[in-house]
């Protein structure tokens, strides 16, 4: 099923659809800190970036992702990206009363990374907040996840920071950015959670 695309923006930063003409943004916020990304898979050139992009509306096309170039709302700079993916629509049975439903039941948000003079400001919570509003108040999800390499403490600790659950670890869950198998530190909210988190969400913006 078709995810409708959509601009999501805040105080702070405006998240567009990903398209090909991001491609020289992201380039140049990419390569501020090469530093910043030892544990993701965040593209480096014109190639690999065209690439990562070609690959993420392939999957929008699909219908199991939609990816985002986020920019500095002030000046229109791109100062990195991030996506829902992992998209799901559950096979609600014919007599049930959600079965015209045309929303994901539930999804993930993932690779998400910022150039360097983004890091500690509000750009990344407020991105969060801007996505999980939609994922919660528009379309009603029941879960979202979020899944980092376990060495990433800085990951982990903004996702526990934010009211995230820890779920547990999957062991070499997926490939990680050094191409290793990675085991995965896996979060989630669930709807039931979701007004406590979107009040601490909006208090952490600043």
């Amino acid at each position: 099923m078709k995810i409708e695309d959509v601009v999501l923006q805040g105080q702070y930063v405006r998240l567009e659809p990903l398209d090909l003409r991001h491609v020289d943004g992201l380039v140049a916020a990419s390569a501020v800190d090469r530093s910043l990304y030892q544990w993701s898979p965040v593209p480096q050139g014109d190639i690999e970036t065209t690439r990562y992009v070609e690959t993420a509306l392939a999957w929008k096309e699909a219908g199991s992702a939609l990816p985002f170039a986020i920019l500095r709302k002030e000046d229109g700079i791109i100062i990195g990206s991030t996506r829902f993916w992992n998209i799901e629509f559950w096979p609600w049975p014919p007599d049930h009363r959600l079965v015209d439903r045309t929303t994901p039941d539930v999804c993930e948000i993932g690779y998400t990374w910022l150039t360097r003079s983004a890091i500690r400001t509000g750009a990344n919570t407020e991105s969060k907040l801007l996505m999980l509003m939609h994922a919660f108040d528009v379309w009603e999800t029941r879960r979202v996840c979020f899944h980092t390499d376990v060495r990433n403490v800085r990951s982990r600790a903004a996702l526990e920071r934010i009211g995230c659950q820890f779920e547990g670890i999957l062991r070499s869950h997926r490939m990680a950015a050094d191409f290793t198998p990675r085991d995965s530190a896996r979060y989630s909210i669930l709807a039931s959670e979701w007004p406590r988190v979107k009040q601490r969400l909006k208090g952490l913006v600043v």
